[in-house]
């Protein structure tokens, strides 16, 4: 699986260092050959909704291979269609990956794969579930674990067993098991490309948002094209990237193989590399190898390059619709250039898994489960309120940038305090940025990028996603509050009662005649909110609203007084970027309310 961008590994040196963390986060082989012998019982998680349901739509769901005559198997079953029930678990040697399987799933020569173990069958399900709904069947799923396996087959899913007999949890980024995922990538597409099908590679943690298949057609001279890391833009059409222009490196999450001789011969060669050496980034290894020998265009097809061994044909798919996470989720260069996305790969960012999965959500592209829809506390809501002057008004430095992020936290703690007391689930709001987050150095906003300013920046670049959705200890770190992307109340995955089960929150002046307790409680009118509002008060107030799921704040400027008790009291720590020249400085809190204040005021 390509990374996500490694920020722990390297120091931030700009403004990178910002972000608020926030306290709240096998099956073995004779399971298998166990289930052989007993009935096949539903997975507890349902399948997908039918077409047209919820946010997914499209293609029937039901689709099967076009083109074959041939009785119905499990491997060209229709995708989404459940074996039969009670039909025994077919023998662990009907999942091994052959030529004939690859065959009855591959359509016009093309076979569509992805790979994973059971830590990503969230991933792997909204990865074929996009597939399918763009009418893309001709598909394969690689198990790397035999849990993952019996999940997928249960569903319908067609899955072959990798025979990695790897362990079930996450494989974080640079761990000796997300290095064992690269080498079993490199011996997948060695395993694949002799069968003589065309190869699309992928990632679970990429989306496709448009069949592909036609596009890669586009260039039937390309022995390979590969995705990059490229964030500033070399074309503004949907061609090929200027190969002669690419400073990114080649990102092996998406790309195309075809079976010819020089694509078979790299294939072997990075195999033999990353044998060679089990803490190679395999996407290191491939970069190294394809830059060998290259620079030549190929005549008449002027967007591709000779590589590798000066034969073979590369082409760099446009980092504009093959959108990786900065692209997307940051610049949206497609928007700004009015083109239709592919695909959107959740690089770039800085929660590792935890945070792709929320980069998704919050564009309303993931496929979650009905239970995160419908939390049973009930969601908490409210509108940002932000000055004119901190958002747009003065240049964008670092200054300027902390002021408008501080201003939006805190107002978050505010919500998150109250959330805490009333048991609910809060939604984030949207969160504004003026300048970009990154790894490394840089201007604020990389030079040559499409990024505008202020930008819509994803949660993980002020939250640590990853450390709020941790199972951390309460009597050091407090409460567990659970939250939802900024999109969530306009997903239309959310279920139709809870929409609608919804009750205005407006703050008043508790000294005004409007505020009075008489006037809180009229059926179909806001619930009126004094400001500065005690923990007594909010729960006097919202007992009675305890089965109405969602509560719409206006405004969290002085909703909340605060604890009473400290213990429960939600602080925050300004970050310091002279920390390291101030003798005796700790990470702590302000102690009083003249030291609130960010260190440059």
């Amino acid at each position: 699986m390509a990374p996500w961008c490694p920020a722990e590994s390297t120091k931030p040196v700009f403004v990178g260092i910002y972000g608020a963390v926030i306290g709240g986060f096998a099956v073995s082989a004779l399971f298998f050959l166990l289930s052989s012998f007993s009935s096949l019982t539903a997975p507890p998680l349902p399948l997908p909704p039918a077409a047209g349901a919820g946010a997914w739509g499209g293609a029937n769901i039901s689709t099967a291979v076009s083109g074959t005559d041939q009785p119905e198997t499990m491997y060209n079953r229709p995708i989404w269609k459940p074996p039969p029930r009670r039909e025994r678990m077919p023998q662990p040697r009907a999942f091994r990956l052959t030529r004939e399987m690859v065959g009855a799933r591959a359509r016009d020569g093309v076979i569509v794969v992805t790979f994973g173990n059971h830590a990503f069958l969230d991933f792997i399900l909204t990865w074929v579930r996009h597939l399918t709904d763009l009418g893309v069947d001709n598909l394969l799923v690689g198990a790397m674990d035999t849990k993952l396996l019996r999940e997928l087959y249960l569903r319908g899913v067609p899955v072959f067993d990798m025979g990695s007999r790897m362990a079930t949890e996450d494989a974080g980024w640079g761990s000796p098991t997300f290095h064992k995922m690269g080498r079993e990538k490199v011996l997948l597409i060695n395993a694949l490309l002799p069968f003589g099908y065309e190869l699309l590679m992928c990632d679970t943690d990429m989306v496709w948002l448009k069949n592909p298949l036609p596009y890669l057609t586009r260039y039937p001279d390309a022995d390979l094209l590969t995705s990059s890391d490229q964030v500033i833009p070399t074309v503004t059409d949907d061609s090929l990237e200027n190969w002669r222009e690419v400073t990114g490196a080649y990102n092996i999450g998406i790309f195309h193989w075809r079976p010819t001789e020089p694509a078979k011969r790299l294939a072997k060669d990075w195999k033999d590399l990353v044998l060679s050496d089990d803490k190679l980034w395999d996407q290191n290894a491939f970069n190294d190898l394809v830059h060998k020998n290259f620079g030549n265009p190929v005549v008449g097809e002027d967007e591709l390059v000779y590589s590798y061994d000066g034969k073979l044909k590369l082409g760099v798919l446009p980092a504009s619709i093959f959108c990786s996470g900065h692209t997307y989720f940051v610049q949206g260069m497609y928007q700004q250039l009015w083109l239709e996305p592919y695909a959107v790969h959740t690089t770039f960012q800085y929660a590792g898994t935890a945070g792709k999965r929320h980069r998704l959500r919050e564009a309303m592209l993931f496929f979650d489960q009905p239970s995160y829809y419908d939390s049973p506390g009930g969601f908490l809501s409210f509108r940002p309120n932000i000055p004119k002057s901190l958002l747009l008004d003065g240049a964008h430095t670092v200054e300027s940038h902390f002021a408008l992020v501080n201003y939006q936290l805190k107002q978050i703690r505010t919500a998150l305090a109250i959330a805490s007391l009333l048991k609910r689930t809060l939604v984030m709001p949207p969160l504004w940025c003026r300048l970009d987050r990154m790894w490394f150095g840089h201007p604020g906003v990389m030079e040559g990028t499409m990024t505008r300013q202020p930008f819509l920046c994803p949660m993980d670049h002020v939250f640590e996603v990853h450390v709020m959705l941790k199972d951390l200890s309460e009597e050091e770190f407090g409460s567990t509050i659970d939250f939802r992307e900024y999109s969530f109340l306009k997903n239309p995955s959310l279920p139709k009662q809870v929409k609608e089960s919804f009750v205005e929150v407006v703050l008043c002046n508790e000294h005004s005649t409007r505020c009075s307790t008489t006037n809180r409680t009229n059926k179909g009118t806001p619930v009126l909110l004094p400001r500065n509002s005690t923990e007594q008060t909010l729960l006097d107030i919202f007992t009675s609203y305890k089965d109405i799921k969602i509560l719409q704040f206006s405004s969290m400027v002085d909703a909340f007084r605060g604890f009473s008790n400290a213990f429960r009291e939600i602080g925050h720590i300004y970050y310091d970027m002279y920390w390291d020249e101030k003798p005796g400085w700790k990470p702590l809190p302000p102690q009083t309310k003249e030291e609130d204040h960010p260190p440059w005021s």
